[in-house]
């Protein structure tokens, strides 16, 4: 990565990443780094292309695809050159694009591995979506090789920079409410394409690998513990849609000194709530996991950010670390480790049939 010289600061706090309007003194578009965006379905034009406008420390410098069609759309939209878009045949040319730092890795989840490990070893730093890979092995082959090539890699945790999250996060910390005893996380949809590749076990599709993460995540980030016990069933529904993958689990999650976590995630409910129950009163977010829009209050008070893009905060905050050495929130390769030996362990609970299982 070349070196670029950055003098002003880059503020931040518990309630969320503040980015200062002045943070260059001209903005000039060469003192960003250069992220590569691999995978272009709807979250990256939906979320990341958009959100890559708005970052102070980054821009879109390269995309990936494997279909032609979309070449004229990212062109127009964003002004690409035929020579910033790549194909599958072609990824491993990227090591030549010193303009490309970063490679964002959208992909299915079957996928995750072997392009981040490409990218990596291409000499890019790598973020990945959640989950980071199809089970824990994977995840540990995937830090094994960053530290081999001295790159970093980070997980798509974009909650970690959202305001109400970190709120809830302070509270928990700092004993607000008295002490956290549980916590109750819920996210789940109606999925309508019966084609989605999250519908397909040999992509890692589930409702578990797809959004249930959140609610993994949202348990030990609030408790700030990794759970110490957890057992888990799960429930279908009679649609043939779900013969390959998990429609609708529940788990519970013992953590130290009796705090519990009591979550569930489905493909066949809607559901999307973060309640946390201390000693002395709550907090709830409801929406929880949105990236258009959270919402929640508190037992004393409604809680009011101003709505943030919370990729926009995220890849920044990732940015800065890699520029200024200023501490990113929580989103490395080793956080997301965390989270597939939890997924692992859950999957194993529900085959076994076992009440418990101890991590």
């Amino acid at each position: 990565m070349k070196r670029r010289n950055f003098n002003k600061t880059f503020a931040t706090s518990i309630a969320g990443l503040t980015l200062s309007n002045n943070l260059f003194s001209n903005n000039d578009k060469k003192n960003k780094l250069g992220v590569a965006l691999v995978g272009l379905g709807s979250y990256s034009k939906n979320a990341l292309g958009p959100a890559l406008t708005e970052t102070k420390l980054c821009k879109l410098s390269a995309v990936v695809t494997g279909s032609i069609e979309k070449h004229d759309y990212w062109k127009k939209q964003y002004g690409l050159k035929d020579s910033q878009i790549y194909n599958y045949e072609n990824f491993n040319s990227i090591a030549e694009n010193d303009e490309i730092d970063i490679v964002y890795i959208v992909l299915p989840n079957n996928m995750h591995k072997e392009f981040s490990i490409k990218a990596l070893e291409c000499g890019k730093h790598v973020i990945c979506e959640k989950p980071m890979a199809m089970n824990a092995v994977e995840a540990e082959e995937m830090i094994k090789v960053s530290k081999k090539v001295k790159k970093d890699l980070f997980i798509g945790y974009r909650l970690h920079y959202d305001p109400y999250h970190l709120e809830c996060i302070k509270y928990c910390k700092n004993e607000t409410f008295g002490k956290l005893n549980v916590v109750l996380a819920e996210f789940g949809y109606g999925i309508s394409n019966n084609n989605h590749w999250k519908l397909k076990k040999s992509y890692g599709g589930g409702a578990l690998m797809d959004v249930g993460i959140y609610a993994i995540q949202a348990a030990r980030y609030c408790t700030g513990e990794e759970p110490i016990s957890l057992s888990a069933k799960e429930y279908k529904t009679n649609s043939k849609k779900f013969n390959e993958v998990d429609d609708t689990i529940v788990w519970q999650m013992e953590f130290s000194n009796g705090k519990v976590a009591n979550c569930a995630t489905s493909f066949s409910a809607s559901m999307n709530n973060l309640h946390l129950g201390f000693e002395k009163g709550f907090a709830k977010l409801h929406p929880a996991y949105t990236w258009r829009k959270v919402s929640g209050y508190t037992s004393k008070k409604q809680l009011t950010f101003p709505m943030i893009n919370q990729q926009a905060y995220h890849m920044d905050g990732i940015a800065n670390y890699l520029i200024n050495k200023v501490p990113h929130n929580n989103v490395g390769g080793e956080e997301g480790l965390k989270d597939m030996i939890i997924i692992d362990k859950i999957f194993e609970s529900i085959n076994k049939n076992s009440n418990t299982v101890l991590l």
